[in-house]
């Protein structure tokens, strides 16, 4: 699969119509693939709860736009913000597992690729801290 201006285009138009100003792109290649890759198109104003993924590290790369990456301890307190920009350094980002973050969308028509270990496992209420 070519990803395409096409399919960049259309993937940030759906998330600027959803009420949640985002929209992911499943990439797994089929029913048995276990891995966790896919397209988030983002929109200024989407939120994003502080989370983590207990057992899987996040890699997340910017193909157009910035996205401001927020990091937590475990009381909430932000420890650290990294602006992650399209085509300059730095583009990309891995979070840990366990690590507790947040993201804030910076500009309009946002995409980033995300990638995860394992299959997808849906989010845990102990895994989502209430800010």
């Amino acid at each position: 699969m070519v990803i395409t201006t096409e399919i960049l285009d259309a993937l940030s138009a759906k998330a600027k119509a959803c009420e949640r100003l985002r929209m992911n792109y499943d990439l797994r290649t089929s029913p048995d693939d276990q891995s966790q890759r896919m397209l988030n198109a983002l929109e200024p104003g989407t939120i994003m709860p502080i989370h983590r993924h207990p057992t899987t590290c996040e890699t997340i790369v910017l193909l157009r736009g910035s996205i401001k990456e927020l990091l937590y301890d475990e009381k909430g307190n932000l420890t650290e913000s990294v602006i992650l920009k399209a085509g300059t350094e730095p583009s990309a980002m891995n979070i840990p597992a366990g690590a507790w973050h947040s993201l804030e969308c910076l500009e309009t028509g946002t995409i980033l690729f995300e990638a995860k270990d394992g299959a997808f496992e849906p989010r845990r209420a102990e895994d989502t801290m209430e800010k």
